[in-house]
């Protein structure tokens, strides 16, 4: 029995030349923590969280007691355990997260042991390459915007993506501005979609939904704050657009609450914040029990889009057979990003539209060791 000796957090930054970001602001770095965990027998699995560094390195001091010594076999009962005893500690933060990134990392050592690889592990490997979508289109601290979503768009629109996503929201009618600027650089073909981090009330989303509707918008992202239930209730009968959101929920609970109250369409859980694939399976599960798609958000390190990736290899296409009209897209960062593209000696690949799901066992991928020390905060 393989357990666990050693769980420990590495902070990575990454300062892009220029910041960008969405309507709720800008960010100056890109930020993300690896959460490496060590077994007895040598083996090292690899998994990330998200949220502040210092707030993850303040938490491992506490969870992991509870973990060391454990068969990693049996790492889920140790996360069930912190949730029952600490449940004063909330469950919409990073401690949340941190659980999700030791699953991930659990996983990738459990892959490791066992020789295979972590899509065999949650499902079965059903699939060898996955389709993404270019999420770019940021706001920058740019004068002209438009001009600055043209430099990100156009370079992209050659590189055979069928679907991309766009950041909108500061108000509605620039909204039509910048969706009519991206249909023109991308086309009619590709599909396109709209995040507006949740910065607008009901009316707003409604009014951008009305101004951008020649743009034919394929689903509309986090039109709501997170915490705005009776607002999803409402926008989900009256919104002319397929709504989409997870990325900001943080357990099953919130989860289920989304789901079985079908209060979207395209259900968007990010496994470095939700509790990592004991999470996404059961996630996956509830969507197919209730006929609602799946786009994994991916907004950090390498490591949590290789994570998205085997979890789509896995998933079942139910209820389609034969054909699916639309296959689970992934969310693929265009944007500069170090702690994607070259923390990894060999990096995921990219071509016309896909991305390869990494071979080998785990999670199929090597960290360029002077990579993170260069990148470590």
């Amino acid at each position: 029995m393989s357990r666990i000796r050693d769980i420990r957090v590495v902070p990575l930054s990454f300062v892009p030349p220029e910041p960008y970001g969405s309507a709720r602001g800008l960010a100056r770095a890109r930020t993300g923590s690896l959460v490496l965990l060590d077994t007895e027998d040598g083996v090292q699995g690899i998994g990330e969280a998200a949220g502040p560094g210092a707030v993850l390195q303040a938490w491992i001091d506490v969870l992991r007691p509870l973990y060391v010594g454990r068969s990693v076999f049996a790492q889920r009962a140790a996360a069930q355990e912190v949730l029952a005893r600490m449940y004063h500690a909330g469950t919409q933060n990073q401690m949340i997260a941190l659980l999700g990134g030791i699953d991930l990392a659990a996983h990738d050592a459990i892959g490791k042991l066992l020789r295979l690889s972590v899509a065999d592990l949650v499902g079965g490997r059903l699939r060898e390459r996955i389709p993404v979508y270019a999420s770019g289109g940021y706001f920058t601290t740019a004068t002209d915007q438009n001009a600055a979503l043209t430099r990100q768009l156009e370079p992209n629109a050659t590189r055979g993506f069928g679907a991309f996503k766009i950041k909108i929201g500061r108000n509605p009618r620039e909204d039509a501005e910048r969706c009519k600027l991206a249909r023109r650089i991308i086309g009619h073909a590709p599909l396109l979609s709209v995040d507006t981090n949740g910065n607008y009330t009901e009316d707003g989303v409604l009014e951008s939904m009305r101004l951008t509707a020649d743009a034919d918008i394929h689903w509309y992202e986090e039109p709501l704050a997170p915490q705005d239930w009776a607002g999803y209730r409402s926008l989900a009968s009256r919104a002319p657009v397929r709504l989409a959101t997870g990325e900001a929920l943080y357990t099953l609970f919130e989860f289920r609450r989304l789901i079985d109250g079908r209060l979207v369409s395209v259900v968007q859980p990010d496994l470095t914040i939700c509790g990592g694939f004991d999470a996404a399976r059961i996630i996956g599960v509830l969507c197919a029990a209730e006929h609602l798609r799946i786009s994994p958000h991916v907004w950090g390190t390498g490591v949590g889009l290789a994570a998205a990736l085997h979890w789509l290899a896995a998933l079942p296409a139910y209820p389609h057979a034969d054909h699916v009209p639309f296959p689970p897209l992934l969310e693929y960062d265009v944007g500069l990003n170090a702690l994607q593209n070259e923390i990894f000696v060999e990096p995921i690949r990219y071509a016309d539209g896909f991305l390869q799901v990494p071979k080998g066992p785990g999670l199929g991928v090597t960290l360029d060791e002077s990579a993170v020390r260069r990148l470590a905060q």
